[in-house]
């Protein structure tokens, strides 16, 4: 295996990365980035037109995602997300 190889497994093997690699895909087509040509960061700001509702919905899915791992209880219930 090469390095490459091992670190894209680590990557998808950490929580959330499905939600992240979905939500960066989504954005990624969304008008905000195409066709006013502001970076991912801007995109995600909830004031800012052209990003559709599926994408916001993913948004809050990785949010989710992200603090149900500083939760503690998700030791008994799990992780949310993929």
């Amino acid at each position: 295996m090469s390095l490459q190889e091992d670190e894209l497994e680590k990557e998808q093997k950490r929580s959330c990365s499905g939600l992240k690699e979905e939500l960066m895909s989504c954005l990624h087509k969304s008008d905000c980035m195409v066709k006013d040509g502001k970076t991912m960061k801007e995109c995600m700001d909830k004031e800012i037109a052209g990003v559709d509702t599926d994408c916001r919905q993913i948004q809050f899915a990785f949010f989710e995602c992200r603090r149900s791992m500083l939760d503690m209880r998700t030791r008994f219930r799990g992780k949310k997300g993929y």
